[in-house]
């Protein structure tokens, strides 16, 4: 049964296993017109196999079922809406693959008894107080209903039979509805359209819905014309009210921006009342989908009244039966080759046919069009045809010509008799050899989006003759990895005196003067991209990945040559600014540009400052109604400025979220510092700058690479408590990277510092030109307190003169990793002024020469008494611990450290370590892994104390237990007296290598014995054979020369070294995606 709920039900289920990290899940909509080869395709596009070029069914089967084999996790497939039984075995699905399920929806019982289903759910229409609370949520809580309507709409509701798509299109059809004379009314026709069969029922439902839209046929019409497009299809809105305009469905209007707005605000009805449902955005682009309960009734309807053909099938026009009265076409993705004359369709009543996303298309016999003398939209976009037929040229009715990414077309014929067409898109014809002749005839046109098609400059005398054009797209593209920018005449894009929408490249100032000229005083553009200057490859790779998507200019390669005027004469309205290689003053464009959301600026080694010095002496200090420059800012990139010294000026940036900085060699400060005109008039409490207070409040992200002089990225008090992510890198001249002037960043999730020289401290200090008086609170930083409660991930590296991460006590619960190597200044990772860590999951520390201690100690430059406090640190999620190249380190935790998750530790070259687990450590029932490497002094591994300890555990440290410890790795610990002298119960243990031990072994022959044998082992050969039937000990490791007998000595040959060093990987090294950073 349709409409039942089969399809929202496991929608449910697919987006929980989507959760499911070792659950892969793929959805495949099956729909009426399927076919084995189609199944075949949407699964291998779902799992990421190429079958594009395998025209062999049974090849493409052998090639799915390789490809589901070698999933290394279990996966579900779901087929939805399945209309006809077929053999699992012809859509590759392997016989046996364990774990991994089938889920199929369908509307007939027997499909699942020929599908050999395990288990059959069948859905019923839901009960009565189910189908109420359902009709009201969809209806709307806060709307009350008088105790009549009430009564009429229970009547309403039994009405549509438990159908849940029915009661859903109901409750919107009456959404706003309170007259009860309507409602009744709506129950008298609800009453006097039964139907036979529930399917029917099902029907009649929507078809009401559909018929309370006859106020507006427009309406009506719009909803009609999504059933053009393949079932499930995710329509875009775009698309949609394009096609909509060309079909005169909504109405031409004064501006094409107001005809857009006309067409949102239609599919807006239409999703209130549940006739369309909002569908997953492509990026930025809204979407919607229909019902295809819906779309099989609008089809009927269509059917009825304007005769149309879909299908989804491999098939073409012209092999159906002959349609004279057919109206409209779609055969959107429909995988056909061609179209020979053969199948040349005789529709002259046909005004849209849809040809599009056919990526085999190649060929169109000229007969096609030749009885098509009525036809107004036609697309090919996102074909591989090569040339169009003549016969197009002769197509006098045509509108809308959309040949949208034909990267395989090379020759549009003649447009000069197309004098009615108003929509042409060539966008992304890559291959297309010269502009289409005749476009000068194109007087109607409304829209014209193409590429210079290997001109460098648009043909003059063309635009001129356009001039009703609204839309002007004439990008610049890359063919074959070649920039092929492609500029126009300024004065001839400024007689588009209709323009609304405009992106074009002018190839210099002069040009861009012109424009200006031509414009000035004309109503201005409601978006632009407008580029001025020559522009390089990676430039426009940037224009291409979503910079100019509203109002943006970029200048590229300009110099002062007396043409700065155009910066007083162009519309202060820019959104987006983007300036490369430039010596030209932009900073009056700037002072006056009050809704620039982006600036990025690079290469432009002339610019001090994005604000002129005469500005900053008449800015405003920061206030809360401040609203001028910079208020509205969201993102601020500037890269390789050679001269830039400071680059915000102290202002509050209330919306900016992003600052990236990089390779400016002279920056000092980012945000901030005193005003010239403050020295003289704030007096004492000015000469820090501590007495302004910043703030940016939506400031998420900020990145700094390669600043040798910045000393701070601000002075003043900081506030910016949604900020995430804090990046710095080659900044060397920085001491504090946080400074305790700041308010503490509360949503700070991310902390990378690398490779800056001078860092002394990450969080809470004082430069040391800085007097730093905070008040007697945070005179004493151990006294104060900083807050990091979203706190993740802390990276650092390189950072020779680092002292210490936080000298304060830091709160950050919510810390999962800690990453630090090359840090030769650090003793102490994790201080015990520092409160627990209870979601630390991962350490890493490398190559800190100074390290003594990983957890829980005091400086050496600290008083840091903790009493009873510090006997204890819990990390309870801590699950790997790698520790390589600490010469210094003592021990790990000197204190009681319960982390009862630690799966894993990796100790290696820590040459002053004699204990890795002392005895007053909690037991590590989840430890499943250990290796130890290199470490000079290390004389035990589990269990005992160390020479500078007390550490009596008494009776306590009789028992060790290690339940899940799997693997056991030790090479080359000479002074290594025994791995654990307590009782060690470790009964998962399954490998053991042991390399540069056999000299320790003969000065102590008992070892050998006396380790197997608390374990339980009678001999070496039980270890190595009889206990670990069918896991086993690691064969490859184990390579001893003669037969071992009980209390023999186990030798490991020189081939096991490098057997044990592949088992090895150095994380510090590896970053959070596996791939490896370069050592240096």
């Amino acid at each position: 049964m349709g409409g039942v709920g089969k399809t929202t039900l496991v929608t449910h289920l697919y987006n929980q296993l989507l959760e499911t990290p070792e659950t892969r899940v793929y959805w495949i909509t099956a729909s009426q017109d399927t076919s084995i080869n189609r199944l075949q395709i949407s699964l291998a596009r779902r799992i990421g196999l190429d079958l594009s070029n395998e025209d062999d069914e049974l090849h493409r089967v052998v090639a799915l079922k390789k490809e589901l084999m070698k999933k290394q996790h279990k996966w579900v497939l779901i087929l939805d809406d399945l209309w006809k039984a077929f053999d699992l075995q012809k859509l590759g699905l392997p016989d046996q693959a364990e774990g991994c399920k089938l889920i199929l929806t369908t509307r007939s019982e027997k499909i699942c008894q020929q599908m050999k289903t395990q288990r059959a759910i069948k859905l019923w229409p839901i009960l009565e107080d189910e189908a109420w609370t359902l009709f009201i949520e969809r209806l709307g809580h806060d709307i009350a209903l008088s105790p009549e309507v009430k009564r009429i709409a229970v009547d309403v509701v039994r009405e549509c039979a438990g159908l849940p798509l029915g009661i859903i299109t109901m409750a919107g059809s009456m959404r706003g509805v309170d007259d009860p004379h309507e409602w009744r009314n709506t129950l008298k026709k609800l009453k006097e359209s039964k139907f036979r069969d529930m399917e029917d029922e099902v029907f009649r439902l929507l078809r009401f819905s559909y018929d309370r839209l006859d106020y507006d046929s427009a309406l009506q019409q719009c909803l009609l014309y999504c059933a053009l497009f393949p079932e499930d299809y995710v329509i875009e809105r775009g698309e949609l009210i394009g096609y909509l305009i060309d079909e005169g469905i909504v109405e031409e209007m004064r501006t094409r921006q107001a005809a857009f707005d006309e067409g949102h605000t239609m599919l807006n009805k239409l999703e209130n009342v549940c006739l369309l449902e909002a569908a997953p955005n492509y990026g930025s682009r809204r979407c919607v989908k229909m019902h295809d309960l819906i779309r099989d009734m609008a089809h009927q309807i269509l059917q009825m009244n304007s005769p149309v053909m879909v299908s989804e099938y491999p098939v073409m026009v012209g092999a159906y039966p002959p349609k004279i009265n057919l109206v409209r076409v779609s055969l959107k993705r429909c995988h056909f080759k061609e179209i020979p004359s053969s199948h040349s369709p005789r529709c002259p009543n046909l005004t849209t046919l849809l040809l599009c996303d056919h990526r085999g298309l190649r060929f169109i016999a000229d007969s096609v069009f030749t009885q098509l003398h009525g036809l107004k939209i036609l697309d090919l976009s996102r074909t591989f045809i090569i040339e169009l037929p003549d016969s197009i040229s002769e197509l006098v009715s045509l509108t809308a010509l959309l040949l949208k990414e034909c990267n395989r077309l090379r020759h549009v014929p003649s447009l000069e008799k197309l004098g009615a067409l108003k929509r042409l898109d060539l966008s992304s014809t890559t291959a297309l050899e010269k502009m289409p002749q005749g476009m000068q005839c194109l007087s109607n046109l409304r829209y014209l989006r193409m590429n210079g098609c290997g001109e460098k400059e648009f043909p003059c005398g063309v635009l001129p003759k356009l001039s009703h054009l609204q839309v002007f797209i004439l990008e610049d593209m890359s063919i074959a990895g070649t920039y092929t920018p492609v500029t126009v005449k300024g004065k001839e894009v400024g007689c588009l005196k209709e323009l609304e929408s405009l992106v074009c490249h002018f190839e210099g100032q002069s040009d861009f003067m012109e424009y200006l000229t031509s414009q000035y005083k004309i109503q201005s553009l409601s978006s632009y991209r407008i580029a001025v200057g020559p522009q390089d490859v990676d430039v426009y790779n940037k224009m291409k990945s979503g910079y100019g998507i509203s109002k943006a200019l970029w200048l590229g390669n300009l110099c002062n040559n007396g043409d700065g005027d155009f910066q007083v004469m162009f519309s202060y309205d820019i959104q987006q600014l983007f300036i490369s290689k430039c010596s030209c003053d932009v900073s009056s464009l700037i002072e006056h540009s009050i809704e620039l959301e982006v600036i990025h600026i690079e290469d432009c080694n002339s610019l001090e400052s994005l604000v002129s010095s005469s500005w900053l002496c008449s800015a405003p200090l920061p206030s809360p109604s401040y609203n001028g420059i910079f208020y509205v800012l969201k993102e601020l990139k500037c890269y390789r400025s050679r001269s830039m010294k400071k680059l915000l000026p102290p202002v509050s940036v209330p919306n900016l979220e992003s600052i990236e900085v990089e390779h400016c060699e002279i920056v000092e400060e980012i945000i901030g510092g005193t005003r010239s005109d403050e020295e003289e008039v704030m007096g004492e409490e000015s000469s820090s700058s501590s007495s302004i207070e910043i703030k940016l409040p939506k400031l998420r992200e900020l990145i700094l690479r390669g600043l040798p002089k910045l000393k701070s990225i601000c002075s003043s008090k900081l506030i910016c408590d949604s900020l995430k992510n804090i990046e710095a890198t080659d900044c060397n001249s920085m001491e504090i990277l946080v400074p305790s002037s700041w308010s503490s960043p509360v949503n700070l999730e991310t902390i990378r510092v690398k490779y800056c020289e001078k860092m002394e401290e990450i969080i809470g200090g004082t430069r040391s030109d800085e007097e730093g008086i905070m008040d007697e609170e945070s005179s004493s930083s151990t006294n104060s307190e900083i807050k990091l409660p979203k706190l993740r991930e802390l990276i650092l590296r390189g950072l020779s003169k680092l002292k210490s991460i936080c000298s304060s006590k830091l709160i950050c619960d919510s810390l999962q990793q800690i990453k630090v190597s090359k840090c030769n200044s650090m003793e102490i990772l994790v201080p015990s002024s520092w409160s627990c860590l209870p979601n630390l999951e991962k350490i890493y520390v490398g190559s800190c020469g100074k390290m003594e201690e990983i957890i829980g100690g005091t400086r050496s430059d600290e008083h840091g008494a903790m009493g009873e406090e510090s006997s204890k640190f819990q990390l309870p999620k801590l699950r790997e611990l790698s520790l390589s190249g600490l010469q210094e380190l003592k021990s790990i935790c000197s204190s009681k450290l319960i982390c009862d998750s630690l799966q894993q530790i990796k100790v290696s070259n820590c040459n002053s370590m004699e204990i890795l687990v002392p005895s007053s450590w909690s037991c590590l029932p989840n430890l499943e892994k250990i290796y130890v490497g290199s470490c000079g002094k290390m004389e035990e591994i589990i269990g005992g104390t160390r020479s500078d300890e007390e550490g009596d555990m008494g009776e306590e440290s009789s028992e060790f237990q290690l339940p899940k410890l799997r693997e056991l790795i030790l090479k080359g610990l000479p002074k290594l007296k025994s791995i654990c002298r307590a009782k060690l119960i470790c009964d998962s243990l399954e490998v053991i290598v042991v390399v540069h031990w056999t000299k320790l072994w003969k000065k102590n022959p008992k070892i050998g014995r006396t380790i197997h044998s608390k374990i339980g082992w009678t001999s070496l050969e039980d270890w190595m054979h009889s206990k670990f039937t069918g896991k086993g000990l690691c064969p490859r490791v184990f390579n001893h020369k003669t037969k071992a007998e009980d209390g023999d000595i186990l030798d490991i040959s020189d081939d096991a070294d490098a057997d044990a060093d592949d088992i090895i990987t150095d994380d510090l090294d590896t970053d959070n995606a596996g791939n490896k950073e370069p050592v240096n």
